[in-house]
């Protein structure tokens, strides 16, 4: 049996694309909660885009046992002749289709049995250059999208049916506990860990990550649709980009069914992750939390200075710094020497970056606005007055927390649980008022506004500064954060194996004549 194997680690950490490879967000709070789990040995799981040179940007901790690394799309080569091709491909058929159409952990569940006894001999040969799965990918067309483009068809479903396979056949570490940092290819790994080893799996939701994959699919450039400016939800006929959102709704409710544990940051996620197919009885609400002692130490540079916003995160459009920039030169006008600063790292979408760079260059704010590129936040924080973020999707983004501990106030937009970090819980008591102001979306002019209040009205600031800087201390330290993840791990590493209950799957649809 798999449990009989000695697990390489306490916890399995799950995460797609970030830690320790990118800087910020949730790799730091995944970086601070390994060091602060000093009697728990981790493993890393990190699924990447592509198998290319990385640059580690932290220290990885001693209790780190180590890290493996699963290539989106990077299967094995498999053999070239195989007994049963047919029959095989045949076999996975109407469980792909449930997958593009909403499925869940059945389908999951069904295609690793099915794919169990030919791990050792399949590959991409087989799975995605075989004249097989050429018959299987002309089938699924004719019986999805055969309105659409074959040739954008052909080559969604490469895309989809290989990151899925990477995932279903790539190496398993065995592990006490798995924990994933996001539900997408991170959750259908940690449902596949569930499933073949019988081990607890916790799911931790900074931000939803199926609400951001439906904004970035909505306006990607690279699936084209013909008559189609986004999802065709008013045609009632289903799209390319209806495709991957579905898949990716199927790798969410996949995790959701095989966790023991469903976290988020704020209730307000959890109304979210219900819509997509989560349990009630299986959700939990665990804030972020800073290193409070830490920031609270950083001294503010009194001057003289020019006023001084930054937008702190990675040059992005989820972060829409575009919407910063125009606020930037509003603000301008009422504060001229105003510095606005985008501190953070530029590498990971060079095309937005550039087209980032070009408006700040077409405005003429070559004095006002800088990229800064990274940065040490304890030498920067106190040299900044206001913090702004501008994103169109986020979980608790501790950047707010960490100027809050600062005594910087923010301005931010109404995503995520911006607003209960900037205004209080409901049950704040007492209620110490605002840390700063929530604005609309995608509103340069009301984020310039807010700005200039915080940056003209010294009462005001003052107010705001004190406010987050009481509730930072209060109810996001680090430290209890850490005891609630130490607890949950220690009493589910000692829980007996069980495989997840599996719902039943949908009936078959009839098959239509091909």
């Amino acid at each position: 049996m798999t449990s009989a194997r000695t697990p390489v680690a306490d916890v399995c950490l799950i995460l797609e694309g970030t830690y320790p490879y990118v800087a910020g967000g949730v790799s730091t709070w995944t970086h601070d909660l390994i060091r602060g789990s000093k009697d728990k040995t981790f493993h890393i799981v990190s699924l990447l885009a592509k198998d290319e040179p990385r640059t580690v940007r932290y220290e990885v901790p001693p209790n780190v046992t180590g890290i493996s690394h699963i290539f989106i799309q990077d299967l094995p080569k498999g053999r070239r002749f195989m007994f049963g091709a047919e029959k095989l491909m045949r076999e996975l058929e109407p469980v792909l289709m449930r997958v593009h159409r909403r499925g869940g952990l059945a389908e999951v569940a069904r295609l690793l049995k099915i794919l169990e006894p030919h791990k050792a001999k399949i590959g991409r040969t087989q799975l995605l250059d075989s004249p097989a799965a050429w018959r299987q990918l002309v089938r699924m067309y004719r019986r999805t999208l055969k309105g659409s483009s074959f040739l954008h068809y052909f080559w969604t479903w490469r895309a989809l049916i290989g990151g899925l396979y990477s995932v279903l056949l790539s190496d398993l570490p065995l592990c006490r506990v798995y924990h994933a940092v996001s539900t997408g290819y991170a959750g259908l790994w940690g449902a596949r860990a569930a499933l073949e080893t019988g081990r607890p799996l916790l799911l931790t939701e900074h931000g939803i990550y199926t609400n951001e994959r439906r904004v970035e699919i909505a306006m990607a450039d690279w699936l084209f649709e013909v008559g189609s400016s986004g999802l065709t939800v008013e045609s009632g006929e289903k799209g390319l980009k209806d495709l991957w959102v579905d898949s990716f709704l199927t790798y969410s409710r996949a995790c959701y069914e095989a966790a023991t544990g469903i976290i988020t940051l704020f209730e307000g996620n959890q109304r979210l992750q219900m819509a997509d197919g989560a349990d009630r009885s299986k959700m939990w609400v665990i804030p972020n939390g800073v290193d409070v002692e830490r920031f609270s130490k950083v001294k503010r540079d009194p001057g003289p200075r020019p006023p001084t916003v930054a937008l702190i995160g990675r040059v992005v459009p989820i972060k829409d710094v575009k919407t910063f920039i125009r606020a930037a030169d509003i603000l301008r006008r009422s504060v001229p020497d105003v510095k606005c600063l985008m501190i953070g790292p530029y590498e990971e979408d060079p095309v937005y970056y550039e087209e980032c760079r070009q408006m700040v260059e077409g405005l003429g704010l070559g004095s006002t606005f800088e990229f800064t590129g990274r940065k040490k936040l304890d030498e920067v924080l106190g040299q900044i007055d206001v913090n702004v973020l501008t994103s169109i999707s986020e979980g608790q983004p501790l950047v707010v927390l960490e100027a809050g501990a600062t005594g910087v106030p923010t301005v931010a937009t109404n995503v995520g649980s911006c607003s209960e970090l900037i205004y209080g819980r409901e049950d704040e008591s007492p209620r110490l008022g605002p840390g700063g102001e929530v604005t609309g979306l995608s509103n340069p002019r009301a984020t310039a506004a807010a700005i200039r209040r915080l940056l003209t009205d010294q009462d005001w600031f003052d107010r705001c500064a004190n406010a987050i800087r009481e509730r930072c201390k209060t109810y996001y330290d680090q430290r209890s954060v850490e005891q609630a993840y130490g607890d949950l791990y220690s009493q589910l590493a000692e829980q007996d194996d069980m495989t997840p209950e599996i719902p039943e799957p949908p009936a078959e649809p009839e098959k239509e004549a091909v």
